[in-house]
């Protein structure tokens, strides 16, 4: 093989083309692409960020955008024999998504790292465009709950989307890429809900423009799904400027895996707790005590998303606000802006300034009051309440941003470079598992409470915001040695 500026031949003939010392092989995308960053220094890739973008948050959208109307939806199907148990049955479908995901994620990987990265994306986005749409037009609960599945089950574009960020770009602006891919994740959980509030029940809403004898009008649920579904109709076209970035060959590559290429991103070396293989990672007790907490938290957030939305329509002689599902997307709508500057302006500060142990545990601590604060805002009215409601949602969803991102920082420093991808594989996986019980854990206890208002001892919602607050306190208990311990990986 060749090294200089020439070319040269592969053991089979193939040309190789060389450029300042590495060699390129035409019929390769990966090299391709490598190539053409090698000849763009200095050039940013903003073409490539925004297909990022567009694509991360048309995949994200569709996760938690029923919330808004998942109550009404569940209503409207009359699998509820009472009201009280609209929030059991919300919640099996709010929690079908990340069950499918949890047991696919690990395939799709596998499936991108041997056939590349873009496959996959296109994959789900038309997953998308198909499962999305067909849960709008559900007849009955069953269809709901087995599209919802299903639509996790095809998602597979979380991995593959942050290789092809890390793969697509020059190395200075890897960071950035993948920046790109958290901001829009972030925005997408919260615009996606907005969506969802703002458009179901179009019928009811905006009489003029849709009548009651039309498909909006027969399928209340259907038109946040089909907005979204057409924007992943965009997306999809927009991947025809996707490279593929996958190396097509076995030589001169040493690791392909979907999240191994973020491990190019921190020049380490294989230390005392990265060695050892994969199973060794389950006794780097740094790590699995970061994966604990990351899971933790994850489940609160997850359980209070479903929570809110439930608790904010549900009729206030059930402790509920009566909002509409346009009252909802306001308040996420609204936090999904300030949540944007606050990544942009503030948290940057706050990680520079606190450390990340330390950032979390304050987060946790200022978390308490405010949730154990939501079941008086019903004694509230008017724009108060609104504007109490809408700085609870910020405070909540910016307290959720801060102590994930803090928690893949923490992951990230307690293994080596070598294990680093096995490592975000465990992580992602009891990740997905606990997003996947937090729903239908919420909805049953959110059930439960709404039969129990005239008790003694928590009732009402009181019972489902004090539950939500036993995670909150297990976390900031977990954040103490001798359950956390800071990882010591030598970079």
């Amino acid at each position: 093989m060749g090294g200089g500026g020439g070319e040269t031949t592969t053991a089979l003939g193939e040309p190789l083309l060389t450029k300042k010392g590495r060699a390129y092989r035409p019929r390769c995308p990966g090299c391709r692409v490598d190539r053409l960053n090698a000849e763009r220094e200095g050039v940013f890739p903003l073409k490539d960020l925004f297909l990022i973008w567009l694509v991360t948050i048309t995949c994200t959208l569709p996760i938690q955008s029923l919330f808004p109307f998942l109550y009404f939806m569940i209503r409207d199907l009359h699998i509820a024999k009472q009201t009280q148990d609209i929030g059991f049955y919300a919640g099996f479908v709010g929690a079908s998504y990340m069950f499918g995901r949890a047991f696919s994620s690990t395939v799709w990987g596998i499936v991108a790292d041997k056939h590349g990265r873009k496959p996959v994306i296109v994959l789900t986005l038309v997953a998308i465009i198909i499962f999305n749409t067909l849960f709008g037009l559900s007849l009955n609960y069953w269809m709901a709950l087995i599209t919802r599945c299903l639509l996790g089950v095809m998602c597979g574009y979380l991995g593959p989307i942050k290789a092809y960020a890390t793969e697509v770009c020059r190395k200075e602006y890897n960071h950035l890429a993948l920046a790109v891919v958290s901001s829009s994740r972030g925005i997408g959980l919260i615009i996606g809900p907005a969506i969802g509030g703002y458009l179901a029940q179009p019928a009811d809403k905006y009489p003029s423009i849709f009548s009651q004898t039309s498909i909006f009008g027969r399928f209340p649920y259907f038109l946040p799904c089909l907005c979204i579904s057409i924007l992943a109709v965009v997306a999809l076209i927009a991947c025809i400027w996707f490279p593929e970035t996958l190396h097509k060959h076995n030589e001169d590559t040493v690791d392909r895996s979907v999240e191994a290429v973020e491990e190019s991103l921190a020049d380490t070396d294989t230390e005392e707790n990265g060695s050892g293989g994969c199973l060794q990672l389950f006794k780097n007790w740094p790590l699995m005590s970061a994966i604990t907490l990351y899971c933790i938290f994850s489940l609160q957030d997850v359980a209070y998303a479903e929570v809110f939305s439930l608790w904010a329509v549900s009729d206030r002689s059930y402790g509920g606000l009566s909002f509409t599902s346009t009252d909802v997307g306001n308040v996420l709508a609204a936090s999904g802006l300030f949540l944007f500057l606050y990544q942009m302006l503030i948290y940057p500060f706050l990680a520079k300034s606190v450390d990340h142990i330390t950032l979390v545990r304050a987060v946790a601590i200022l978390t308490i009051p405010l949730l154990a604060s939501y079941p008086f805002f019903p004694a509230l009215s008017g724009f108060v309440l609104m504007l109490v409601v809408n700085f609870a949602s910020f405070m909540k969803n910016t307290f959720s941003v801060t102590t994930i991102t803090v928690f893949n920082i923490l992951m990230n420093e307690a293994v080596t470079q070598d294990v680093r991808a096995a490592a975000n594989g465990i992580a992602v996986t009891l990740m997905s598992i606990s997003k996947a019980v937090a729903p239908a854990v919420a909805g049953i206890i959110f059930s439960w409470a709404q039969r129990r208002q005239t008790a003694s001892f928590l009732p009402g919602d009181h019972l489902v915001f004090f539950m939500l607050n036993v995670f909150t306190v297990t976390g900031l208990v977990f954040t103490f040695r001798p359950f956390f311990v800071r990882g010591s990986a030598k970079h």
